[in-house]
Protein backbone atom coordinates (compact mmCIF):
# COMPACT_ATOMS: atom_id res chain seq x y z
CA UNK A 1 0.00 0.00 0.00
CA UNK A 2 2.19 3.11 -1.15
CA UNK A 3 2.13 5.65 2.08
CA UNK A 4 5.28 7.68 2.96
CA UNK A 5 5.90 6.11 6.10
CA UNK A 6 8.98 3.99 5.81
CA UNK A 7 10.75 5.95 2.91
CA UNK A 8 13.48 7.52 5.19
CA UNK A 9 13.91 4.79 6.94
CA UNK A 10 14.56 3.21 3.38
CA UNK A 11 17.31 5.62 2.55
CA UNK A 12 18.95 5.58 6.19
CA UNK A 13 19.36 1.79 5.63
CA UNK A 14 20.73 1.59 2.31
CA UNK A 15 22.57 4.96 1.75
CA UNK A 16 22.86 6.33 5.46
CA UNK A 17 26.04 8.04 4.45
CA UNK A 18 24.69 10.03 1.55
CA UNK A 19 23.92 13.71 1.78
CA UNK A 20 19.88 14.13 2.33
CA UNK A 21 19.37 17.75 3.30
CA UNK A 22 21.76 20.86 3.34
CA UNK A 23 20.78 24.21 4.83
CA UNK A 24 22.79 26.56 5.58
CA UNK A 25 26.55 25.45 6.35
CA UNK A 26 24.71 22.20 7.67
CA UNK A 27 24.63 18.93 6.04
CA UNK A 28 22.96 15.76 7.27
CA UNK A 29 23.40 12.82 5.51
CA UNK A 30 20.30 10.13 5.29
CA UNK A 31 21.17 8.18 8.85
CA UNK A 32 21.48 11.53 11.08
CA UNK A 33 18.27 13.12 9.03
CA UNK A 34 16.09 9.84 10.12
CA UNK A 35 17.30 10.25 13.47
CA UNK A 36 16.35 13.45 14.01
CA UNK A 37 13.07 12.35 12.33
CA UNK A 38 12.69 9.75 14.76
CA UNK A 39 12.98 11.57 17.77
CA UNK A 40 10.37 14.04 16.85
CA UNK A 41 8.04 11.24 16.01
CA UNK A 42 8.15 9.54 18.74
CA UNK A 43 8.19 12.85 21.09
CA UNK A 44 4.92 13.90 19.50
CA UNK A 45 3.34 10.36 19.78
CA UNK A 46 5.08 10.85 23.80
CA UNK A 47 2.49 13.61 24.48
CA UNK A 48 -0.46 11.32 23.69
CA UNK A 49 -0.96 12.46 19.93
CA UNK A 50 -2.88 9.36 18.25
CA UNK A 51 -2.28 8.47 14.86
CA UNK A 52 -4.45 10.77 13.01
CA UNK A 53 -4.38 13.62 15.41
CA UNK A 54 -3.06 16.95 14.12
CA UNK A 55 -0.30 18.93 14.70
CA UNK A 56 0.98 22.47 12.99
CA UNK A 57 3.90 24.20 12.09
CA UNK A 58 4.71 27.84 11.72
CA UNK A 59 8.01 28.24 10.62
CA UNK A 60 10.10 29.51 7.88
CA UNK A 61 12.07 27.02 6.47
CA UNK A 62 14.35 25.60 8.59
CA UNK A 63 16.24 22.09 9.79
CA UNK A 64 13.17 21.62 12.48
CA UNK A 65 10.33 22.04 9.75
CA UNK A 66 11.48 19.39 6.83
CA UNK A 67 11.90 17.36 10.36
CA UNK A 68 8.45 17.84 11.29
CA UNK A 69 7.14 17.32 7.31
CA UNK A 70 8.99 13.56 7.61
CA UNK A 71 7.70 12.88 11.32
CA UNK A 72 4.09 13.03 10.41
CA UNK A 73 4.88 10.61 7.95
CA UNK A 74 6.55 8.31 9.86
CA UNK A 75 4.15 8.87 13.08
CA UNK A 76 1.23 8.66 10.90
CA UNK A 77 0.27 12.06 12.43
CA UNK A 78 -1.31 15.19 10.29
CA UNK A 79 0.58 17.92 9.91
CA UNK A 80 -1.02 21.37 9.29
CA UNK A 81 1.73 23.86 7.67
CA UNK A 82 0.85 26.86 8.32
CA UNK A 83 2.43 30.25 6.98
CA UNK A 84 5.05 32.19 9.66
CA UNK A 85 3.36 35.13 7.37
CA UNK A 86 0.20 34.67 9.30
CA UNK A 87 -1.11 37.67 11.68
CA UNK A 88 -2.21 36.27 15.31
CA UNK A 89 -5.91 36.57 14.29
CA UNK A 90 -5.59 34.63 10.75
CA UNK A 91 -3.50 31.86 12.93
CA UNK A 92 -6.24 31.76 15.83
CA UNK A 93 -8.64 30.86 12.57
CA UNK A 94 -6.44 28.25 10.63
CA UNK A 95 -5.16 26.33 14.59
CA UNK A 96 -8.67 26.05 15.60
CA UNK A 97 -10.27 25.21 12.31
CA UNK A 98 -7.59 22.23 12.00
CA UNK A 99 -8.24 20.92 15.63
CA UNK A 100 -4.31 21.20 15.66
CA UNK A 101 -3.54 19.99 19.17
CA UNK A 102 0.51 20.83 19.34
CA UNK A 103 2.23 24.20 17.61
CA UNK A 104 5.86 23.76 16.45
CA UNK A 105 6.95 27.54 15.88
CA UNK A 106 9.73 29.29 15.19
CA UNK A 107 11.07 31.98 18.02
CA UNK A 108 9.56 34.97 16.48
CA UNK A 109 5.77 33.57 16.62
CA UNK A 110 6.35 33.73 20.30
CA UNK A 111 4.54 37.45 20.89
CA UNK A 112 1.59 36.36 18.50
CA UNK A 113 1.28 33.26 19.76
CA UNK A 114 1.16 34.84 24.00
CA UNK A 115 -1.32 36.66 22.57
CA UNK A 116 -3.98 34.35 21.17
CA UNK A 117 -3.12 31.01 23.46
CA UNK A 118 -6.32 31.70 25.35
CA UNK A 119 -8.07 31.52 22.06
CA UNK A 120 -7.17 28.49 20.98
CA UNK A 121 -9.58 25.50 21.65
CA UNK A 122 -6.94 22.97 21.52
CA UNK A 123 -3.90 23.94 22.50
CA UNK A 124 -2.55 24.52 25.81
CA UNK A 125 0.77 26.52 26.45
CA UNK A 126 2.01 22.98 26.83
CA UNK A 127 1.22 22.42 23.51
CA UNK A 128 3.71 24.82 22.03
CA UNK A 129 7.06 24.13 20.88
CA UNK A 130 9.39 26.67 19.68
CA UNK A 131 12.16 26.33 18.05
CA UNK A 132 14.63 28.43 20.15
CA UNK A 133 17.94 28.32 22.05
CA UNK A 134 16.40 29.47 25.77
CA UNK A 135 13.03 28.93 27.03
CA UNK A 136 10.75 31.58 26.03
CA UNK A 137 7.32 32.87 27.80
CA UNK A 138 7.31 29.51 30.01
CA UNK A 139 7.17 27.55 26.21
CA UNK A 140 8.83 24.76 25.90
CA UNK A 141 11.84 24.28 23.44
CA UNK A 142 12.09 22.38 20.64
CA UNK A 143 15.63 20.42 21.83
CA UNK A 144 14.07 19.90 24.86
CA UNK A 145 11.23 18.09 23.99
CA UNK A 146 13.22 15.87 21.51
CA UNK A 147 16.26 15.11 23.09
CA UNK A 148 14.74 12.56 25.97
CA UNK A 149 13.42 10.49 22.42
CA UNK A 150 14.01 7.48 21.09
CA UNK A 151 15.69 7.72 17.56
CA UNK A 152 14.53 4.53 16.51
CA UNK A 153 11.55 4.40 13.62
CA UNK A 154 7.99 4.46 15.29
CA UNK A 155 6.46 1.70 13.37
CA UNK A 156 3.01 2.97 13.67
CA UNK A 157 0.89 1.25 11.13
CA UNK A 158 -0.16 3.67 8.62
CA UNK A 159 -2.12 3.39 5.43
CA UNK A 160 -2.40 5.20 1.64
CA UNK A 161 -5.72 6.28 2.63
CA UNK A 162 -4.74 7.87 6.15
CA UNK A 163 -4.59 11.53 5.75
CA UNK A 164 -1.17 12.95 5.76
CA UNK A 165 -1.55 16.63 5.88
CA UNK A 166 -3.59 19.44 5.52
CA UNK A 167 -2.61 22.07 3.48
CA UNK A 168 -4.38 25.51 3.46
CA UNK A 169 -4.98 27.60 0.40
CA UNK A 170 -2.88 30.53 -0.13
CA UNK A 171 -6.63 32.67 -0.88
CA UNK A 172 -7.23 35.76 0.82
CA UNK A 173 -10.67 35.66 0.55
CA UNK A 174 -13.21 33.62 2.71
CA UNK A 175 -13.48 31.31 5.29
CA UNK A 176 -9.95 29.32 4.87
CA UNK A 177 -10.35 26.08 2.86
CA UNK A 178 -7.68 23.12 4.11
CA UNK A 179 -7.28 20.72 1.56
CA UNK A 180 -6.62 16.78 2.65
CA UNK A 181 -4.18 15.03 1.33
CA UNK A 182 -3.80 11.40 1.54
CA UNK A 183 -0.16 9.54 1.85
CA UNK A 184 -1.74 7.57 -1.41
CA UNK A 185 -2.05 11.00 -2.84
CA UNK A 186 1.30 12.44 -1.51
CA UNK A 187 2.89 8.79 -2.80
CA UNK A 188 1.78 9.71 -6.69
CA UNK A 189 3.34 13.12 -5.93
CA UNK A 190 6.69 11.30 -5.46
CA UNK A 191 6.31 8.54 -8.21
CA UNK A 192 4.67 11.08 -10.84
CA UNK A 193 6.84 13.92 -10.68
CA UNK A 194 9.98 12.24 -10.32
CA UNK A 195 9.54 10.33 -13.44
CA UNK A 196 8.14 13.81 -15.16
CA UNK A 197 10.98 15.63 -13.61
CA UNK A 198 13.09 12.65 -14.95
CA UNK A 199 14.91 12.89 -11.94
CA UNK A 200 17.15 10.39 -10.46
CA UNK A 201 19.52 9.60 -7.05
CA UNK A 202 22.11 11.01 -8.45
CA UNK A 203 20.27 14.39 -8.93
CA UNK A 204 20.87 17.51 -6.41
CA UNK A 205 17.45 19.67 -5.96
CA UNK A 206 17.85 23.09 -4.94
CA UNK A 207 14.58 24.90 -3.31
CA UNK A 208 14.43 28.78 -2.22
CA UNK A 209 11.04 29.37 -1.67
CA UNK A 210 8.55 28.62 1.58
CA UNK A 211 8.57 24.47 1.83
CA UNK A 212 4.99 25.10 3.63
CA UNK A 213 3.44 26.45 -0.20
CA UNK A 214 1.93 23.38 -1.90
CA UNK A 215 4.39 23.37 -4.69
CA UNK A 216 7.04 23.34 -2.94
CA UNK A 217 6.05 19.41 -2.79
CA UNK A 218 6.79 18.51 -6.71
CA UNK A 219 10.75 18.53 -5.88
CA UNK A 220 10.26 17.60 -2.52
CA UNK A 221 8.30 14.49 -2.67
CA UNK A 222 10.60 12.95 -5.30
CA UNK A 223 13.56 13.84 -3.23
CA UNK A 224 12.55 11.49 -0.70
CA UNK A 225 11.28 9.00 -2.81
CA UNK A 226 14.69 9.10 -4.66
CA UNK A 227 17.04 9.68 -2.01
CA UNK A 228 18.57 12.05 -3.75
CA UNK A 229 20.00 15.79 -2.49
CA UNK A 230 18.16 18.08 -1.43
CA UNK A 231 19.67 22.04 -0.71
CA UNK A 232 16.97 23.92 0.92
CA UNK A 233 17.88 28.25 1.57
CA UNK A 234 16.12 29.99 4.30
CA UNK A 235 14.42 33.01 1.62
CA UNK A 236 14.94 33.80 -2.39
CA UNK A 237 17.92 35.96 -2.83
CA UNK A 238 18.54 35.68 -6.32
CA UNK A 239 21.97 36.19 -6.59
CA UNK A 240 22.67 33.13 -3.57
CA UNK A 241 19.97 30.46 -5.41
CA UNK A 242 22.90 31.31 -8.91
CA UNK A 243 25.78 30.83 -6.94
CA UNK A 244 24.89 27.25 -5.10
CA UNK A 245 23.23 26.13 -8.67
CA UNK A 246 26.93 26.36 -9.85
CA UNK A 247 28.45 25.34 -6.42
CA UNK A 248 26.64 22.21 -5.98
CA UNK A 249 25.81 21.65 -9.51
CA UNK A 250 22.04 21.64 -8.94
CA UNK A 251 20.31 19.68 -11.63
CA UNK A 252 16.61 20.67 -10.65
CA UNK A 253 14.84 23.93 -9.38
CA UNK A 254 11.11 24.67 -8.77
CA UNK A 255 10.44 28.33 -8.69
CA UNK A 256 7.69 30.68 -9.26
CA UNK A 257 7.71 33.58 -11.88
CA UNK A 258 8.74 36.33 -9.46
CA UNK A 259 12.22 33.96 -8.75
CA UNK A 260 12.90 33.54 -12.24
CA UNK A 261 12.19 36.91 -13.33
CA UNK A 262 14.68 38.31 -10.20
CA UNK A 263 17.40 35.52 -11.58
CA UNK A 264 17.06 36.71 -15.03
CA UNK A 265 17.48 40.19 -14.47
CA UNK A 266 20.62 39.89 -11.58
CA UNK A 267 23.68 41.28 -12.46
CA UNK A 268 25.28 37.94 -11.36
CA UNK A 269 23.11 35.55 -14.17
CA UNK A 270 24.87 34.07 -16.88
CA UNK A 271 24.01 30.51 -19.03
CA UNK A 272 27.25 29.28 -18.05
CA UNK A 273 26.53 29.66 -14.27
CA UNK A 274 23.43 27.92 -14.15
CA UNK A 275 25.13 24.95 -17.01
CA UNK A 276 24.35 22.06 -14.61
CA UNK A 277 20.62 22.74 -14.21
CA UNK A 278 18.42 19.77 -16.52
CA UNK A 279 15.03 21.23 -15.01
CA UNK A 280 14.37 24.75 -14.41
CA UNK A 281 10.47 25.07 -13.57
CA UNK A 282 8.10 27.28 -13.42
CA UNK A 283 4.69 26.39 -11.15
CA UNK A 284 2.30 29.13 -9.39
CA UNK A 285 1.22 31.09 -12.18
CA UNK A 286 2.23 31.08 -16.08
CA UNK A 287 5.38 33.13 -16.46
CA UNK A 288 5.07 35.63 -19.52
CA UNK A 289 6.30 34.80 -22.80
CA UNK A 290 8.87 36.84 -23.26
CA UNK A 291 10.96 35.46 -20.40
CA UNK A 292 10.53 31.77 -21.59
CA UNK A 293 12.10 32.97 -24.83
CA UNK A 294 14.61 34.05 -23.35
CA UNK A 295 15.04 30.96 -21.24
CA UNK A 296 14.61 28.53 -23.90
CA UNK A 297 17.55 30.99 -25.90
CA UNK A 298 19.70 31.25 -23.22
CA UNK A 299 19.37 27.64 -21.23
CA UNK A 300 17.50 25.59 -24.07
CA UNK A 301 16.01 21.92 -23.02
CA UNK A 302 15.43 22.98 -19.64
CA UNK A 303 12.27 24.99 -19.01
CA UNK A 304 9.33 23.27 -17.50
CA UNK A 305 5.86 24.67 -17.26
CA UNK A 306 3.20 23.23 -14.58
CA UNK A 307 -0.42 24.40 -13.94
CA UNK A 308 -2.42 22.82 -11.18
CA UNK A 309 -4.34 23.01 -8.22
CA UNK A 310 -3.53 21.77 -4.95
CA UNK A 311 -6.67 20.16 -4.54
CA UNK A 312 -5.63 17.79 -7.31
CA UNK A 313 -4.28 17.77 -11.09
CA UNK A 314 -1.69 18.56 -13.07
CA UNK A 315 -0.60 19.76 -16.83
CA UNK A 316 2.71 19.60 -17.37
CA UNK A 317 5.02 21.30 -20.54
CA UNK A 318 7.51 19.49 -20.94
CA UNK A 319 11.05 20.45 -22.01
CA UNK A 320 10.58 19.02 -25.17
CA UNK A 321 7.85 20.87 -25.80
CA UNK A 322 8.63 23.96 -24.60
CA UNK A 323 9.24 25.98 -28.14
CA UNK A 324 6.59 24.05 -30.31
CA UNK A 325 3.92 25.02 -27.23
CA UNK A 326 5.84 27.91 -25.78
CA UNK A 327 2.64 29.74 -24.80
CA UNK A 328 0.51 26.50 -23.26
CA UNK A 329 1.07 25.07 -19.38
CA UNK A 330 1.21 21.60 -21.63
CA UNK A 331 -1.03 18.67 -21.33
CA UNK A 332 -2.31 16.41 -18.27
CA UNK A 333 0.19 14.84 -16.22
CA UNK A 334 0.61 10.58 -16.27
CA UNK A 335 -3.10 9.11 -15.08
CA UNK A 336 -4.57 12.63 -15.11
CA UNK A 337 -7.85 13.94 -17.05
CA UNK A 338 -8.63 17.51 -18.07
CA UNK A 339 -11.68 18.35 -19.15
CA UNK A 340 -12.87 22.00 -20.44
CA UNK A 341 -16.69 22.79 -18.84
CA UNK A 342 -19.32 25.45 -20.43
CA UNK A 343 -21.34 27.40 -18.08
CA UNK A 344 -23.83 24.60 -18.13
CA UNK A 345 -21.58 21.50 -17.60
CA UNK A 346 -20.90 20.43 -21.05
CA UNK A 347 -17.65 19.82 -22.87
CA UNK A 348 -16.13 22.66 -24.52
CA UNK A 349 -14.66 22.33 -28.51
CA UNK A 350 -11.52 22.80 -29.23
CA UNK A 351 -10.44 26.36 -28.61
CA UNK A 352 -13.64 27.40 -27.05
CA UNK A 353 -12.95 29.29 -23.72
CA UNK A 354 -14.89 27.66 -20.24
CA UNK A 355 -13.33 26.23 -16.98
CA UNK A 356 -10.76 24.04 -16.51
CA UNK A 357 -11.93 20.70 -14.36
CA UNK A 358 -9.80 17.81 -14.39
CA UNK A 359 -9.76 14.01 -12.12
CA UNK A 360 -6.88 11.74 -11.23
CA UNK A 361 -4.72 10.14 -8.68
CA UNK A 362 -4.03 13.49 -7.03
CA UNK A 363 -7.37 14.41 -6.39
CA UNK A 364 -8.17 15.49 -2.54
CA UNK A 365 -10.08 13.72 -0.02
CA UNK A 366 -11.98 17.02 0.63
CA UNK A 367 -11.98 20.00 2.64
CA UNK A 368 -11.45 19.96 6.33
CA UNK A 369 -14.77 20.36 7.86
CA UNK A 370 -16.50 22.06 4.84
CA UNK A 371 -18.51 19.43 3.28
CA UNK A 372 -20.79 21.58 1.43
CA UNK A 373 -17.41 23.17 -0.24
CA UNK A 374 -16.23 20.05 -1.29
CA UNK A 375 -19.43 19.40 -2.86
CA UNK A 376 -19.23 22.87 -4.70
CA UNK A 377 -15.82 21.93 -5.75
CA UNK A 378 -16.75 19.14 -8.10
CA UNK A 379 -19.21 18.58 -11.37
CA UNK A 380 -19.89 15.11 -11.39
CA UNK A 381 -16.39 13.28 -11.24
CA UNK A 382 -14.69 16.38 -12.55
CA UNK A 383 -12.67 18.79 -10.14
CA UNK A 384 -13.28 22.30 -10.93
CA UNK A 385 -10.37 24.74 -10.77
CA UNK A 386 -11.99 28.12 -11.18
CA UNK A 387 -9.73 28.73 -13.89
CA UNK A 388 -10.46 29.70 -17.61
CA UNK A 389 -8.79 28.05 -20.16
CA UNK A 390 -9.17 26.15 -23.43
CA UNK A 391 -7.74 22.66 -25.05
CA UNK A 392 -5.81 23.06 -28.48
CA UNK A 393 -6.15 20.42 -31.11
CA UNK A 394 -3.45 18.27 -30.07
CA UNK A 395 -5.30 18.28 -26.18
CA UNK A 396 -2.48 21.29 -24.84
CA UNK A 397 -3.99 23.59 -22.20
CA UNK A 398 -3.93 27.57 -22.53
CA UNK A 399 -4.39 29.41 -19.84
CA UNK A 400 -6.67 32.24 -20.36
CA UNK A 401 -7.00 33.61 -16.66
CA UNK A 402 -8.76 33.13 -13.18
CA UNK A 403 -12.49 33.27 -13.29
CA UNK A 404 -12.26 35.58 -10.41
CA UNK A 405 -9.99 37.99 -11.87
CA UNK A 406 -11.90 38.26 -15.39
CA UNK A 407 -13.28 42.15 -15.34
CA UNK A 408 -16.65 42.42 -17.66
CA UNK A 409 -16.28 46.00 -18.61
CA UNK A 410 -19.54 47.39 -20.91
CA UNK A 411 -20.52 43.93 -20.86
CA UNK A 412 -17.76 42.43 -22.51
CA UNK A 413 -15.41 39.89 -21.16
CA UNK A 414 -11.94 41.06 -20.37
CA UNK A 415 -8.90 39.16 -19.64
CA UNK A 416 -6.12 40.50 -17.69
CA UNK A 417 -3.70 37.89 -18.79
CA UNK A 418 -4.07 39.06 -22.74
CA UNK A 419 -3.00 42.63 -21.51
CA UNK A 420 -0.75 41.52 -18.74
CA UNK A 421 1.69 39.94 -22.59
CA UNK A 422 1.62 43.25 -24.12
CA UNK A 423 2.39 44.98 -20.71
CA UNK A 424 5.22 42.99 -20.40
CA UNK A 425 6.56 43.59 -23.10
CA UNK A 426 7.85 47.24 -22.64
CA UNK A 427 11.72 47.13 -21.84
CA UNK A 428 11.48 48.56 -18.92
CA UNK A 429 8.42 46.75 -17.39
CA UNK A 430 9.83 43.87 -14.66
CA UNK A 431 6.47 42.93 -13.58
CA UNK A 432 2.70 43.49 -14.32
CA UNK A 433 -0.51 42.43 -12.85
CA UNK A 434 -3.68 43.68 -14.63
CA UNK A 435 -6.87 44.00 -12.46
CA UNK A 436 -10.28 45.50 -12.81
CA UNK A 437 -11.92 48.44 -10.55
CA UNK A 438 -15.33 49.60 -10.53
CA UNK A 439 -16.46 52.34 -12.87
CA UNK A 440 -19.39 54.15 -12.93
CA UNK A 441 -19.68 54.06 -17.19
CA UNK A 442 -18.69 50.46 -17.70
CA UNK A 443 -19.27 48.28 -14.41
CA UNK A 444 -15.36 47.85 -14.14
CA UNK A 445 -12.28 49.04 -16.18
CA UNK A 446 -8.86 47.41 -16.40
CA UNK A 447 -5.66 48.81 -14.36
CA UNK A 448 -2.01 48.30 -14.68
CA UNK A 449 0.16 47.93 -11.89
CA UNK A 450 3.63 46.88 -12.71
CA UNK A 451 7.65 47.04 -11.49
CA UNK A 452 10.41 48.43 -13.64
CA UNK A 453 13.72 48.49 -13.94
CA UNK A 454 14.05 51.95 -15.22
CA UNK A 455 12.31 55.17 -14.84
CA UNK A 456 8.81 55.25 -17.02
CA UNK A 457 6.44 57.84 -17.16
CA UNK A 458 2.93 56.31 -16.06
CA UNK A 459 0.93 58.12 -18.44
CA UNK A 460 3.17 57.63 -21.53
CA UNK A 461 3.29 54.00 -20.20
CA UNK A 462 -0.55 53.65 -19.77
CA UNK A 463 -0.51 55.32 -24.03
CA UNK A 464 2.24 52.63 -24.88
CA UNK A 465 -0.19 50.19 -23.75
CA UNK A 466 -3.40 51.03 -25.22
CA UNK A 467 -1.82 51.66 -28.45
CA UNK A 468 -0.83 47.98 -28.38
CA UNK A 469 -3.91 46.23 -27.22
CA UNK A 470 -6.23 44.01 -29.25
CA UNK A 471 -9.35 45.99 -28.72
CA UNK A 472 -11.09 49.11 -27.27
CA UNK A 473 -12.01 47.30 -24.26
CA UNK A 474 -8.73 45.88 -22.98
CA UNK A 475 -7.50 49.81 -22.70
CA UNK A 476 -6.09 50.35 -19.13
CA UNK A 477 -7.63 53.47 -17.55
CA UNK A 478 -4.23 53.75 -15.71
CA UNK A 479 -0.59 52.37 -15.09
CA UNK A 480 0.28 52.12 -11.39
CA UNK A 481 3.95 51.80 -10.65
CA UNK A 482 4.79 50.06 -7.50
CA UNK A 483 8.21 49.28 -6.08
CA UNK A 484 6.88 45.79 -5.16
CA UNK A 485 3.20 43.58 -5.32
CA UNK A 486 1.63 42.21 -2.71
CA UNK A 487 2.51 38.58 -2.57
CA UNK A 488 0.88 35.32 -1.01
CA UNK A 489 3.45 32.74 0.75
CA UNK A 490 3.38 30.74 -2.39
CA UNK A 491 4.81 34.19 -4.14
CA UNK A 492 1.32 34.75 -6.08
CA UNK A 493 0.87 38.70 -6.64
CA UNK A 494 -2.43 39.56 -4.80
CA UNK A 495 -4.77 41.13 -7.04
CA UNK A 496 -7.22 41.22 -4.67
CA UNK A 497 -5.56 43.73 -2.41
CA UNK A 498 -3.81 45.57 -5.56
CA UNK A 499 -7.22 46.48 -6.47
CA UNK A 500 -8.82 46.85 -3.71
CA UNK A 501 -5.87 49.31 -3.06
CA UNK A 502 -6.59 51.22 -6.01
CA UNK A 503 -10.62 51.51 -5.26
CA UNK A 504 -9.58 53.11 -1.66
CA UNK A 505 -7.43 55.48 -3.36
CA UNK A 506 -9.79 57.27 -6.18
Amino acid sequence: MPNLSRLLAHHARYRGDFPALTFEDQTLNFDLFDKSVNRLANALLQTGLKKGDRFATVMPNCIELMVAYWAAAASGLVIVPCSSLLQPAGLTTLLNDSGAKLALLSADQVPGISKIITDLENISPAGVIVNATEQVNGFTTYNTFVQQASAAHPNKDVDGDDVYNIMYSSGTTGLPKGIIHSHRVRSMYCTLFANAWRMTPESVVLHAGAIVFNGAMLDLMPWMFLGCHYIMHPRFIAERVIEDIYKYKVSHIVMVPAQIIAILKSPAFSPEKLQSLEMLHNVGAPLPVSYKKQINQQLPDRFYELYGVTEGFMTILDRTEAVTKEGSVGKPAAFNEIIILDDNGNPCEVDAIGEICGDGPLVMQGYHNQPELTRKAFHGRWLRSGDLGFLDSDGYLFLVDRKKDMIISGGVNVYPKDIEEIVIEHPAVSEVAVFGVEDEKWGEVPIAAVTVDCEVDALILQQWINQRVSAKYQRVAKVLILDDFPRNVAGKILKRALSDSAQSAE
